[in-house]
């Protein structure tokens, strides 16, 4: 065996064929196509120098090589499994979800939702203007301005994001600024440059301040909408509006946890 040559997600793939008898159902499994799923087992089985399946039109029947590498592969899954369950088997588990200033705010008000009633997962959630990275774990969930590309990841189309300017009855008519690398901070900027009553670094900070009457907030509608002291005091920034989506990684969307928040997100956003 030629250990340099594993891919060792292909041994993670291998699993879901064996166990699911060939490609199409181990394709909805994994979340991998066919065809992806047959060139990874190609690749296995020159990487270990072995031959695992025999292939029939009615699926892939296992040679004695491969029910050994399936017996020896399932103890170490068991293994890891013990190792890495929670300690006392009552805690729920921990979904990390990276979401930019608003997406998270609008997610923090409707928490029970998303944990469920009694609770059933745990969310960390990580506010972030910046794309984490999801290939290598910094986060499990996602939300993206676009739909991904990386072939790993896998998305869900969310509504589209509309943005308008936001104020009590009463504010002065001048801008508050939130100075942050985000497409809508650098709208206001490009708009009224220098001229802003006050200027903020979070963008949470712009919605508190209009909350108080301080000035005109640029602010995506999910949120000012739902603010009953504020006005749209002008129409929506079409260049502004953008989808949004749902990211995870494909080895995780199946995960039992992964999915219901997932699932509990879409719906509780809609």
């Amino acid at each position: 065996m030629n250990e340099t040559a594993i891919d060792w997600r292909d041994l993670h793939l291998f699993l879901a064929v064996a166990r699911d008898g060939g490609l199409s159902a181990a394709a909805k499994a994994t979340g991998r196509s066919p065809a992806t799923l047959g060139r990874r087992m190609l690749a296995l089985e020159r990487a270990i120098g072995r031959d695992l399946f025999i292939r029939h039109d009615r699926g892939y029947e296992l040679t004695a090589d491969a029910r050994q590498l399936l017996t020896d592969l399932t103890d170490v899954e068991t293994r890891i499994i013990q190792l890495t369950k929670p300690s006392n088997g009552t805690e729920n588990p921990v979904v990390k979800i990276s979401a930019g200033s608003w997406t998270t705010l609008h997610l923090l008000k409707r928490i029970d939702q998303i944990t469920g009633t009694p609770a059933d997962i745990r969310l960390r959630f990580i506010a972030a203007e910046n794309i984490l990275d999801i290939p290598h774990r910094e986060i499990v969930i996602g939300f993206r301005n676009s739909r991904p590309t990386e072939p790993s990841l896998a998305g869900r189309k969310m509504s589209r994001v509309e943005f308008a300017p936001y104020a009590t009855p009463k504010a002065p008519q001048k801008w508050i600024k939130v100075i942050a690398d985000t497409p809508s901070a650098r709208w206001v900027d490009r708009m009224i440059g220098n001229d802003a009553i006050h200027e903020v670094n979070a963008p949470r900070n712009s919605l508190d301040l209009a909350l108080l009457g301080q000035g005109i907030a640029l602010l995506p509608t999910f949120i000012g909408d739902t603010e009953p002291t504020l006005n749209r005091v002008d129409d929506t920034i079409a260049e502004l509006a953008h989808d949004q989506w749902i990211v995870t990684h494909h080895d995780d969307r199946h995960l039992p946890e992964v999915r219901r928040a997932i699932d509990r997100m879409y719906h509780a956003l809609e």
